[in-house]
């Protein structure tokens, strides 16, 4: 842990959000096999490097940096985020009862002579920043959870020069704007590094060919990686109850080589990581729940949180994204339960929920965007853009059960089609969302499996894959 422990170098903490306790013989073999794998020589640290600290980037690397930060000589790590951003009063105000709460943390902020700028900030004499307060364990977003304290380096180039694992925690719509970026200070390396993907956002590529650009796919683009060194972790998970030791699991999607080890590299006894060959449908499947989780919103704050209308929701939208799966995936069945389970976390307690739920109560409006503070990106609301943009493409159609002629597959998708109006096109209130359950005219939800089920609709294309 960064400067935070006894002379021993190892770390002590009561609290469950402290230091993972695995016996040290078996973290030591952990850290060794990813050794010998990227062939680090003795003396040469392993330097794993997160780039983006929004709530889940910063619990990523929080959690290696608990697990394995005490092995110096073997491994050093730290986060990127951009310098500059202030603290709010109000943020700094809540901050400091959140430090007083926990004995934990106040006793480390003491030791390490950090408490005093909580308590000038608590009075309004002197600003504190985002990169500032993530290196005593604070994330902007992510308030209420304090973590480790993390080395941060502001200074994009010498974060990541000579990483050997690179974990990207951007948004997806930053993506490909900081990784052109950073391709530029790899020129000179001999050994590409491993990079684990945590974006969960997408893009639509219209010319030539309608398709979807994954976070991985922009990596690849943007630096030269080869994509069997570029992987994705995802799965049904909320970041700060992750980091309070919440049992969960993920799967690290990609290439052999490098996915079954991560995979062994990152368990820990409350985060059970698999490992799946399938990188861009898992990606892909992780941007669109985000789409679906805003209407669930509205959906929820507009009739008061009736169980019945969010079930009509989930029984639609649930139809939508199977119907887009089989468009998308040559074998959409074995997506089914960990969509069902992603989206259902999302449902209950993610920040696109959360989003939807604050547009139809007006606490947010859409002029505000889509950063918002103290809860990051909504990467929901890009994926809406990007699935109707691929959906509606004249390139693509398929046959309308009741009208029997050949429609953009968007047709079926009323869900999608009005999510667009309302954040995108702007058209529509949050009020929308309602009028469309309850249109006479809409299939029956089965109606729409049952046509993805019987239909040959699977376009390889769309994801890149050739026919």
């Amino acid at each position: 842990m960064v400067g935070d422990g006894d002379g021993d170098g190892v770390i002590h903490n009561e609290y469950s959000n402290g230091l993972v306790h695995n016996s040290n013989g078996l973290i030591e073999d952990k850290i060794d096999e990813i050794r010998r794998l990227l062939g680090k020589a003795e003396g040469d640290p392993l330097k794993i490097v997160g780039v983006g600290a929004g709530a889940w980037g910063s619990v990523f690397i929080a959690m290696l940096q608990d697990c394995y930060g005490h092995l110096r000589d073997k491994v050093l790590i730290r986060i990127w985020r951009r310098p500059g951003r202030a603290i709010d009063k109000a943020t700094a105000e809540h901050l400091f009862e959140i430090i007083n709460s926990r004995e934990d943390v106040l006793r480390r902020l003491i030791r390490r002579c950090a408490y005093l700028k909580y308590v000038e900030a608590r009075l309004g004499d002197r600003t504190l920043y985002a990169d500032e307060i993530l290196k005593d364990g604070f994330c902007v977003n992510m308030i209420d959870t304090p973590l480790c304290p993390l080395k941060v380096v502001t200074n994009l180039q010498e974060a990541v020069w000579d990483a050997d694992i690179l974990v990207n925690g951007l948004p997806s719509t930053e993506t490909r704007e900081v990784f052109e970026e950073i391709s530029k200070y790899w020129k000179e390396r001999i050994a590409m590094p491993v990079i684990i993907s945590l974006s969960k956002g997408v893009e639509a590529e219209l010319e030539i060919e309608p398709r979807i650009i994954t976070p991985t796919q922009m990596i690849n683009r943007a630096t030269g990686v080869p994509i069997e060194n570029i992987l994705y972790l995802g799965g049904p998970n909320i970041a700060s109850e992750i980091y309070n030791k919440e049992y969960a699991n993920a799967r690290i999607c990609g290439g052999e080589k490098w996915r079954k080890p991560l995979a062994t590299f990152l368990r820990q006894p409350h985060f059970i990581v698999w490992d799946n060959g399938d990188l861009v449908t898992h990606e892909v499947m992780g941007g669109l729940k985000n789409v679906y989780a805003i209407g669930a919103g509205m959906v929820a704050a507009l009739t008061n949180e009736s169980a019945t209308s969010k079930s009509v929701y989930f029984a639609h939208c649930t139809s939508e994204m199977i119907f887009i799966t089989h468009l998308l995936a040559e074998e959409p069945e074995k997506l089914a339960g960990p969509l069902l389970a992603d989206t259902y976390v999302t449902l209950l307690k993610g920040r696109n929920a959360w989003y939807g739920q604050k547009l139809a109560k007006k606490e947010l409006s859409l002029e505000m965007g889509d950063s918002i503070k103290g809860k990051g990106m909504i990467q929901g609301v890009s994926a809406v853009k990007a699935f109707f943009e691929l959906l509606s493409h004249s390139s693509l159609s398929v046959l309308h059960p009741e009208e029997n002629k050949h429609v953009a597959p968007v047709e079926l998708c009323p869900i999608l089609k009005m999510l667009y109006k309302i954040l995108i096109k702007r058209e529509y209130s949050s009020q929308a969302i309602l009028q469309t359950l309850r249109d006479e005219t809409m299939n029956d939800p089965r109606d729409r499996i049952q046509i993805a089920q019987t239909h040959v609709f699977y376009r390889p294309s769309l994801l890149g894959h050739q026919p």
